[in-house]
């Protein structure tokens, strides 16, 4: 072996894994890092509903919402990739992450544009969906691609209602949740056309329910 090159074993993927949660649920809270990519930004468009109106103060709570989304999706990914099986498989769960991490840094931005803050429980979202990803990605890799198939198709309903509730003059917000619907789609197509297995109605039902519970609480919390 090449001295510059390192094997990377489980414990070296955990340890980064865990690097990963703790600066992904805390960003917004502890200074945001710059984004992979450019935030989307709507041509022509002002700066959107003046902080401390009931309008701006709606759009918080729904970019709050959509942070702790991407909170839990990037742990999702990431438990994932640590017990995917097949080396291409965990590539592409990275990549996702990787993806769910600009997101993350946009509306973090938003957040603060907003005069708001990210959800005090997004180290809850964290741990919890890192736990979930390990546990779907135990029952193989079809079943853990078939999880993020499902999770990409509720997370699209979610980006859409959120798109009809958000104020009119949000603009900017606007932007960026059409930029990550677009992204959670192509996540989903990729996750299928990688051989993604259909989940039974009971684990569907469930993950309708979580995310619900997380819908409701970090709008205020």
């Amino acid at each position: 072996m090449h001295p510059d090159i390192r094997h990377i074993t489980p414990l070296d993927r955990l340890l980064s894994i865990i690097d990963h949660g703790l600066k992904a649920s805390t960003r917004g809270t502890t200074g945001a890092s710059p984004a992979g990519r450019a935030m989307p930004t709507a041509d022509g468009a002002g700066p959107g509903p003046a902080v401390g109106t009931p309008a701006s103060r709606h759009s918080a709570g729904l970019m709050r919402v959509n942070h702790a989304g991407e909170v839990a999706a990037q742990a999702l990914y990431h438990g994932q990739a640590l017990v995917a099986r097949d080396p291409e498989v965990r590539a592409f769960m990275l990549a996702a992450a990787r993806e769910e991490d600009d997101h993350l840094k946009w509306c973090a931005e938003r957040l603060r544009a907003l005069g708001s803050r990210p959800s005090v429980l997004d180290p809850v979202w964290y741990a919890g969906s890192l736990a979930l990803g390990a546990l779907a990605g135990l029952g193989g890799d079809a079943v853990s691609l078939g999880f993020i198939t499902e999770t990409e198709r509720q997370v699209e309903g979610h980006l859409d209602e959120h798109l009809a509730r958000l104020p009119a003059e949000d603009a900017p917000s606007r932007a960026v949740l059409e930029q990550m619907r677009s992204d959670e789609i192509a996540h989903g197509a990729n996750a299928r056309s990688r051989g993604a297995a259909a989940l039974p109605a009971p684990i569907r039902w469930l993950m309708r329910l979580t995310a619900k519970l997380m819908t409701a609480s970090a709008y205020w919390i």
